[in-house]
């Protein structure tokens, strides 16, 4: 078979090789220089979610940089920019000849953007990830609009519930009483009513952070086979997020009397549902946090700790044990993950890089552990 011409490859997968050609040249790669010790994990993932191109500036794929400096593309923020500053540090690191005494492992998994079934909740209970001995990592942050930087320390436990109703069918000219759509309708009130609560509790005090509270959305409706008949069954596709100090099981009895209140034939049923919510701690107890923290300070980063509101990877090394910080280094950005015309400026992405440099030194060199002894 011929060779595929190297003029034909996509400008990206060049820049890759060479990365990876670059990892490779030093002695003894794979390890750290007290291989006893646990290691540091830089994890990110490969897919990103479908885009608009109608409603872009851009074409989302060819990674435009505009004159003000500005790289718009699917995944600059969400999270190929933490891929590459994380290949660009440990590069940049190797090439001055930097030895630590923690191995740096990097990962990138797949189907992240629906959930990591298949990615990482499989990986950690794999004896390839349990080999990394992986003591702390990092993962995904989100961009801030301000002078400083958010870590997350925790993330909302994902449930995906669809409702269903069943009543009496018949013709859309009568008044039946019992319908799947007026039972269903009491349980919708109910969770949006619930909606409105937290809400205004996140509203009303400028201390709690999104992520602190329960999030819910209705996301899908479903039911009916014609204008003129009244159907059987209905459903609503509701999106929970939990906050971390929620208790599941108070909350699933929550969604039973919801049910219950809106009458007979009213079920639920669990599409997704997260139950290992964990939080890593945040206060100089932690070692991997206090040497975080450190490097932050060095560099006058400030900080801003909070729970992430949606779900990422970090949830799955979390519920193994593994302390996890979710970081994006990514300030006066606003937040375009998912967005049409997600960018990044150069100026940020590349003070990314220098900000990574210097926390994997950090963490690279925490001293061995009680529990490394």
């Amino acid at each position: 078979m011929a060779s595929k011409d190297p003029e034909s490859e996509h400008p990206s997968v060049t820049l890759f090789r060479q990365y990876l050609r670059i990892l490779t040249v030093h002695p003894n790669p794979d390890y750290g220089t007290n291989p006893t010790l646990s290691s540091i994990l830089l994890n990110s993932h490969m897919d990103v979610v479908p885009v608009f191109k109608e409603h872009w500036s851009h074409d989302p794929f060819e990674a435009f940089k505009d004159s003000e400096g500005y790289i718009y593309a699917r995944g600059t923020q969400d999270m190929k920019s933490v891929s590459i500053q994380y290949l660009e540090a440990v590069r940049r690191l190797k090439f001055e000849g930097h030895r630590f005494p923690r191995t740096i492992h990097l990962t990138f998994v797949p189907d992240e953007e629906i959930g990591g079934h298949k990615g990482m909740e499989l990986f950690v209970q794999r004896p390839e990830f349990q080999a990394l001995r992986v003591g702390f990592a990092l993962d995904e942050g989100l961009a801030n609009p301000t002078d400083a930087f958010t870590v997350f320390y925790s993330e909302r436990s994902l449930w995906w519930v669809r409702f269903t109703s069943s009543g009496k069918p018949g013709h859309g000219s009568r008044f039946i009483e019992d319908t799947a759509a007026e039972k269903l309708h009491k349980v919708v009130s109910s969770i949006l009513a619930f909606r409105e609560k937290e809400r205004q509790r996140l509203q009303s005090n400028p201390h709690l952070k999104e992520g602190a509270v329960t999030c819910v959305n209705l996301t899908k409706l479903e039911g009916g086979v014609a204008y003129n008949v009244v159907p059987a069954t209905m459903s609503a596709s509701f999106d929970f997020r939990l906050a971390p100090d929620v208790d599941l099981q108070a909350f699933e009895k929550q969604l039973q009397s919801w049910c219950q209140a809106a009458g007979e034939g009213v079920t639920f049923e669990f599409v997704q549902r997260w139950m290992k919510p964990r939080v890593t701690p945040t206060d100089d107890a932690n070692p991997w946090w206090a040497a975080f923290n450190r490097a932050c300070k060095d560099m006058n980063l400030t900080l801003e700790p909070e729970i992430f509101p949606a779900a990422t990877d970090s949830r799955y090394l979390r519920a193994v044990g593994i302390p996890a910080l979710g970081f994006s280094p990514m300030n006066h950005t606003p937040v375009l993950l998912h967005d049409h015309d997600e960018r990044l400026h150069e100026t940020v992405f590349l003070r990314g890089i220098d900000i990574y440099t210097r926390l994997l030194s950090v963490l690279a060199s925490v001293p061995a552990l009680p529990n490394e002894n």
